[in-house]
């Protein structure tokens, strides 16, 4: 694919994420997302086949998107609980993010869908996320940052918690707050007062 190619698949990307945020997943149709981004039919035909196509691959960019500017915020001095509350501090944003969010649409599509296996992004984020966490304790408990925690487990729950809070976020309302007390209440359970 050439240069201008890649850049017409990134702006067609870009224009979908928005009108997935504003229409969900199920309600998005590909003449939807023509007459946003101005193109022929044909046009977006020749880079995605389907809504379903566009927004996994919306997610994929999302996802690159987020661990880019994670890694860009990591200094070489961080400590496990410094990068621990840096990942916390991007997750209450996206958290508390009531616009420019995809996460009612990425529920509807996984509700419609049930992908199974690696077909599953939402699961494969999660575990991958986890192992992540995961390393991250295991680092602060050798370094004794950390209480002897069993990392596995902890980290399941710190993405458990954060899952749940998605929900809550798009069907009761939840404020930085409640945000705070339960990350406080995760960073607590770990970190070593001194």
């Amino acid at each position: 694919m050439g240069e201008k190619s890649i850049q017409k698949k990134e702006y067609i990307l870009t224009v979908a994420r928005e009108v997935f945020i504003e229409k969900g997943y199920k309600n998005v149709t590909m003449k939807d997302i023509v007459e946003a981004c101005n193109i022929s039919r044909g046009g977006l035909y020749l880079y995605f086949e389907s809504t379903k196509e566009i927004f996994l691959n919306v997610l994929q960019m999302e996802a690159q998107e987020t661990d880019d500017v994670f890694a860009s915020e990591i200094t070489e001095e961080a400590g496990a609980g410094d990068i621990l509350a840096l990942f916390l501090k991007e997750q209450k944003k996206e958290l508390l993010r009531k616009k420019n969010n995809l996460t009612v649409a990425i529920y509807e599509y996984f509700f419609e869908n049930k992908p199974k296996g690696k077909a599953n992004l939402i699961r494969t984020q999660f575990e991958e996320a986890v192992s992540i966490i995961e390393q991250l304790i295991r680092a602060g408990v050798e370094n004794g940052e950390f209480y002897n925690v069993d990392p596995e487990v902890t980290a399941r729950n710190i993405m458990y918690v954060i899952e749940g809070m998605k929900v809550a976020s798009k069907t009761m309302g939840i404020t930085g707050e409640i945000v705070d007390q339960q990350f406080l209440h995760i960073m607590q359970g770990l970190i070593i007062e001194e």
